[in-house]
């Protein structure tokens, strides 16, 4: 039985989409879609440029911008100032810092909500993603003028969010509904990721540490652009580009209602998941700044080169993680993805209880701030990829890209309490605040146990209604 929606195609001509469109048994990429080398690719440079910001924003602005010989050139600085204190009341540099990098990053993941009814309903995923690109790289470079600091921003968040959710959901369309290559696809892409966040303290934090902050945003511009060209080169690979624009989408039986509703509530232990873990790239990164030794030899080792071996890490992490699933899947004991992902919020809770016993330290070994990345880095592959895949797999197909974003607004959500936590920093002092910290992981993993059972009925409600075109 087929069901097909009529839609708008790239050049106004209305053509018929099955709903496996984008589904193939293409193998050429390690047993994967050729376009999934594509696509990573592309995430490769996104992330660069992302990362780029991450290891330089806190620095940037506590070593350089906010100074008061600094501070008073940036246009409107304390305008938003003024409007960020009426809210959460008066704030130190550190502070003000910390919130706006959860701010940043936080709205960076808001913003795919518009990008993603862009991408499906207006002009379609190439060129939002395209859109998305360009202004990122303009926010990289507009970043080398300090008076343009928060048009920078802005225009880093436009970016993102015309890019992010999009570039996600055309991997969903490489692979049929009931593809197990799915989730290992989105393992991959973390692994391309990563490989962006290792290269981008390497090369944007150096430059910006050791040459000159601007380089370094500069650097991640150039990244950005690098990644487009990725992008367009490998366009005839990817799902076809349609728009479903002047047609009504397809309504949501009750049983698709019940499994969105189901991913929403997947979504909740994500946002501590996520404001627990992006301190690594925050607040941890101006603590170790002074408190770590990272003195080697004689050579002190830049301290956005640990998130180097973040990103190596990470990559590891997703290599243990398949070798232990297929392993798992041999003997029909892999366990849910549902349950991979408490696991995640398990080692998140370890990771900083590690850092909390070190942080009592005068100065602390750099061997234990990286036994901290270890740990946290075991985690990602057994949160990320686990959920990308559960919302390719159980989200209806008229609102696949919405549940995409919506996947990154709690995300965003976990940015803003961490900008929040930043202002306990101080009076707390690190190893307080890196136990409170560990509590929202804990707090997610509870979730997870306690209604395992019910949220994997929930998703599976939609089943009974799904359509798959073979």
């Amino acid at each position: 039985m087929q069901n097909e929606d009529a839609v708008t195609g790239a050049h106004g001509d209305t053509v018929p989409t099955p709903s496996g469109a984008g589904a193939t048994i293409d193998h050429a990429f390690f047993g994967h879609p050729r376009g999934l080398g594509f696509l990573a690719g592309t995430e490769l440079w996104e992330r660069f440029s992302f990362y780029s910001m991450q290891s330089l924003l806190m620095l940037y602005m506590t070593k350089y911008l906010l100074l008061p010989e600094n501070s008073g050139k940036v246009v409107g600085l304390g305008i938003y100032r003024s409007v960020l204190e009426a809210v959460f009341g008066p704030m130190t540099h550190l502070a003000l810092a910390a919130q706006t990098f959860g701010l940043y990053s936080g709205f960076i993941l808001v913003t795919p909500l518009v990008g993603a009814w862009l991408g499906d309903r207006i002009i379609g995923r190439t060129r939002t993603i395209t859109l998305g690109a360009l202004l990122m790289s303009a926010g990289h470079l507009t970043m080398a003028i300090e008076q343009a600091f928060l048009l920078a921003l802005l225009l880093l968040i436009l970016g993102g969010g015309l890019f992010i959710s999009n570039l996600a959901a055309q991997i969903g369309g490489l692979y049929a509904p009931d593809d197990t290559r799915r989730t290992r696809a989105f393992g991959i892409y973390l692994m391309a990721l990563n490989v962006g966040a290792l290269a981008a303290p390497l090369i944007s934090g150096t430059l910006g540490e050791r040459v000159g902050w601007h380089w370094g945003f500069g650097a991640a511009g150039i990244g950005m652009l690098i990644g487009l060209a990725t992008y367009l080169g490998g366009r005839r690979h990817l799902p076809p580009d349609i728009i479903a624009q002047g047609v009504k989408p397809e309504p949501l039986t009750a049983r698709q209602w019940q499994s969105a509703g189901g991913l929403v509530l997947l979504f909740i232990p994500k946002l501590f998941f996520f404001a627990a873990c992006q301190q690594a790239y925050g607040i941890m990164v101006v603590w170790a700044d002074t408190a770590v030794d990272r003195k080697v030899g004689g050579f002190e080792i830049p301290v956005t080169w640990a998130l180097t071996a973040d990103g190596i890490l990470t990559i590891v992490g997703v290599v243990v993680a398949n070798w232990i699933w297929a392993r798992l899947a041999a003997k029909g004991r892999e366990p849910h993805d549902i349950r991979k992902i408490g696991i995640s919020n398990i080692m998140v809770a370890a990771a900083f209880l590690v850092v909390a016993g070190f942080a009592v330290l005068p100065q602390v070994p750099v061997y234990g701030w990286l036994l901290f990345y270890l740990v946290l880095d075991l985690s990602y592959a057994w949160n990320d990829p686990p959920a990308r895949a559960m919302i390719a797999r159980y989200a209806p197909r008229s609102v696949n890209g919405t549940m995409f974003a919506l996947y990154s607004l709690s995300g965003a959500l976990g940015f803003f309490l961490l900008g929040w936590l930043g202002r306990f920093y101080e009076p707390l002092g690190p190893t307080k605040y890196f136990l409170l910290t560990a509590t929202l992981p804990i707090a997610g993993a509870a979730m997870l146990i306690l209604f395992a059972h019910p949220l994997e009925r929930l998703l599976a409600r939609g089943d009974a209604d799904r359509v798959d075109l073979q």
